[in-house]
């Protein structure tokens, strides 16, 4: 009986052990807000075996959420989690972005930065028109000079996230837009290891294909839909 316990406590010694360095081995996601949306892909990565780094002003208030997610996640502020991340994700309200971008926009520089924002006039105002009107990955990225911006997860709403990921049958296809090949290549291993099919749909110009107000925004399609849907 003896034995057999030893045994029991090194599979669980060897798996907690498998574990800590499959986390090591992948890249620290540092999401910049805690809403419905950074929450969600920060469940969604953790669950993966990403470490997760769950950042806002006051990052007291987000233990209880970071104890959820497990031991490799934690909290910090958005200068911390810039700093500390290889892979940045901004989830606040497309208006926050060019506040943001002068307290954090240079330690992003030469890193890769996913944007998962939408803009909508009735809530961020001038910012949102003038986004729209440029195409908000482009928008994005003049905020952000330096960074290996890519466009996803913005035209899938975060509960049909929660509810389709690792789904049967087809996966549920995201589209991203991005300039930067690697950084594209990154992140589609994040929406891959999320649980959804990866469709590169172009250079950051072709994210307006996706924002809000186009035919794609919050159209639930599967890889092979969303590609027929990009080639017409």
């Amino acid at each position: 009986m003896t034995g057999i316990k030893q045994l029991f406590c090194s599979a669980i010694l060897l798996a907690g052990s498998m574990l800590t360095a499959h986390a090591s081995s992948l890249p620290v996601v540092g999401i910049i807000g805690a809403g419905q949306m950074g929450g969600t892909l920060a469940t969604l990565w953790s669950k993966a075996g990403y470490p997760v780094i769950l950042s806002s002003r006051h990052p007291d208030q987000l233990q209880s959420q970071v104890s959820a997610l497990g031991a490799h996640a934690s909290a910090a502020t958005p200068e911390q989690a810039a700093e500390k991340a290889s892979i940045v994700v901004l989830a606040v309200p497309y208006g926050a972005l060019p506040s943001l971008a002068k307290v954090i926009g240079p330690q992003l520089k030469g890193k890769v930065v996913l944007d998962v924002t939408n803009p909508y006039p009735g809530r961020d105002g001038n910012i949102a028109q003038q986004a729209l009107k440029q195409g908000a990955g482009e928008y994005s990225a003049g905020l952000f000079p330096g960074a290996r911006l890519v466009r996803g997860f913005n035209s899938v709403a975060a509960y049909t996230l929660s509810s389709q990921a690792h789904r049967s049958g087809e996966l549920l296809a995201i589209p991203l837009a991005g300039n930067d090949q690697q950084a594209l290549n990154e992140v589609s291993e994040l929406v891959k290891n999320a649980g959804f099919d990866p469709v590169v749909a172009g250079g950051l110009d072709k994210a307006r294909l996706f924002q809000p107000g186009s035919e794609l925004f919050l159209n639930s399609l599967t890889g092979q839909q969303l590609r027929q849907q990009l080639s017409r």
